[in-house]
């Protein structure tokens, strides 16, 4: 049974294992999961870690990216992630939720539901896409207090607090650093810059700042879409790729659904729908019928 209802891999070990790997002088690659099967196959693929990006989860639920999700939503979808991953689940965690201490309250369940780290970002609450317009951020001040808070509530030291400043698009890159340092300063173990528009003002910003880095490579945003050799190489430590699996899955959902709508048969679909043995396969089918069988063919001789 070990491994087929759940991960094998502890949280503590995830944790750890996020933590390293941010040192280890490799990009950890961190695509985005917007169920459970999908990060069984971002495991699979031989990925080092799993999104759930706050963006995917709002779209999911038919709604748009303006914090409209809350703290249990976000705490229960990253939890059924991480369940079935040895992968690092790194989630979005928008503003905190609330004041500071609904920033700490944060962190305690996104612990308890066996993340391995949450970014905190520096927007005003009702918050927007990154990378659109119309963002406000809050004061320094005010960031570095849910910062703090969101650090100070932590059980496990490895859980990673990263913290992210969408000023660059705002007040610009030069203030969108000093933000960086002052969120270093109240304790972030990581940095998401958001928003950066070049390969130049990505190696901008690495070197103003002597700390784990995160990049954001979304598609239709305003960055441009770096490799990741060329991040590792610039000296970041981990990218995002928040609604790539979304969007696939929809574009091809989408396409599926209007054939079906004008000729009234998936027949001509055929060849670009999963098998079912793929299904069953990441499923692990065969695994729980041998166990079922286990157990309905045990005998303990004698009498019941």
């Amino acid at each position: 049974m070990t491994g087929l209802l759940a991960a094998t891999t502890s949280a503590a070990d995830k944790r750890a294992a996020f933590r390293a790997g941010l040192t280890s002088g490799r990009i950890q690659r961190l695509p985005g999961a917007f169920n459970p099967l999908v990060a069984t196959l971002i495991q699979e693929i031989g990925f080092e870690g799993v999104y759930v990006s706050g963006a995917m989860l709002s779209a999911d639920l038919g709604l748009p990216d303006i914090g409209l999700t809350t703290l249990t939503e976000v705490a229960q979808r990253g939890g059924q992630i991480a369940r079935v991953t040895d992968l690092p689940v790194l989630i979005d965690a928008d503003t905190g939720f609330g004041e500071p201490m609904s920033a700490a309250r944060t962190v305690t369940l996104l612990e308890d539901a066996g993340i391995a780290g949450c970014h905190l970002e520096d927007q005003v609450n009702p918050k927007r896409c990154g990378h659109l317009d119309g963002k406000t951020v809050v004061p320094t001040e005010e960031m570095v207090r849910r910062v703090r808070a969101a650090v100070s509530a932590r059980r496990d030291p490895n859980f990673v607090v990263c913290a992210r400043t969408d000023a660059a698009d705002v007040e610009g890159i030069e203030a969108a650093v000093e933000r960086a340092k002052a969120y270093v300063d109240a304790g972030a173990d990581v940095i998401f810059v958001e928003a950066l528009r070049t390969v130049a003002e990505f190696e901008q910003f690495r070197a103003a700042l002597p700390i784990p880095l995160l990049a954001n490579m979304t598609e239709f945003g305003r960055s441009e879409l770096i490799p990741a050799g060329l991040l590792e190489s610039i000296g970041y430590n981990a990218v995002i790729y928040p609604l790539t699996t979304l969007r696939l899955a929809l574009w091809a959902a989408e396409a599926g659904l209007r054939e079906i709508h004008e000729r009234g048969t998936q027949s001509g679909l055929i060849d670009r729908i999963q098998p079912s043995e793929r299904l069953y396969e990441l499923l692990r089918y065969e695994r729980y019928a041998e166990f079922d069988s286990a157990i309905v063919d045990f005998s303990r001789g004698g009498k019941p």
